[in-house]
């Protein structure tokens, strides 16, 4: 039954234009463009952005799919309708969360191979392994916000939400010298921070405390107010 609604949720994800678009469209896009074109002022403006680029993928996977998406299916009835079918409220959140997780490992098998016929290199392993743990911090963010909120707000804040912490992660990776502990508390440069850090075969353990600690955070407040309609 888990599988099924796995299967289920990964495929209504990848036939949605608009997360094809944040999920894949524009990470991609925007790694074809820094390793082709003139961009950015560094020797090795690839090895300086690929981690940016994973980070922006979690968070268009994980948080503004996750959210938009369980917000119009509450919208709709769709949850209701899927646990009037006797399928088990754990299974259809369980579902979301792994579909997301498939989601994730398509775009992170994309955007590698992409880089690496660009001559990308890193640690993949440990870099995985932080993506993972972004991809779960911003995946349960998604749940809380598709899970309590109207689907007018979700789709109007989930994505300003997005460029914010798109524009923050960006801006302090290319343009500041040097990233201020304190701004590491923002999720989206724990996570772009902990992959620059993990790809030059650093262990980010800050950053990854980070990052449980918003999982954590999201996840406990989901599950108290959490609505299926």
């Amino acid at each position: 039954m888990l599988a099924a609604q796995t299967k289920m949720e990964a495929k209504l994800f990848l036939r949605h234009g608009e997360q094809q678009l944040l999920s894949f469209v524009i990470p991609l896009a925007m790694l074809i463009a820094i390793a082709t074109l003139p961009l950015l002022d560094s020797p090795q403006p690839l090895q300086d952005s690929f981690p940016v680029l994973l980070a922006i993928a979690a968070m268009s996977s994980g948080f503004t799919g996750q959210a938009i998406s369980l917000a119009f299916d509450r919208r709709y009835g769709a949850l209701k309708r899927t646990g009037a079918s006797g399928v088990p409220s754990w299974v259809i959140v369980s579902g979301k969360v792994l579909g997301v997780a498939v989601v994730s490992l398509l775009q992170v098998v994309l955007l590698t191979v992409v880089a690496l016929l660009f001559g990308w290199n890193g640690n993949f392993g440990l870099g995985i392994g932080v993506f993972a743990v972004g991809v779960v911090a911003f995946g349960a963010m998604g749940l809380l916000m598709g899970g309590t909120l109207s689907s007018e707000l979700v789709l109007g804040l989930a994505n300003l939400i997005w460029f914010a912490l798109v524009g923050v992660a960006s801006y302090l990776i290319f343009v500041a010298p040097e990233v201020p502990r304190a701004l590491e508390l923002i999720p989206s440069v724990a996570l772009s921070q902990g992959l620059v850090h993990a790809f030059d075969g650093v262990f980010p353990g800050f950053e990854i405390l980070i990052l449980l600690g918003w999982a954590a955070a999201a996840a406990i407040a989901a599950i108290k107010w959490f609505k299926f309609a």
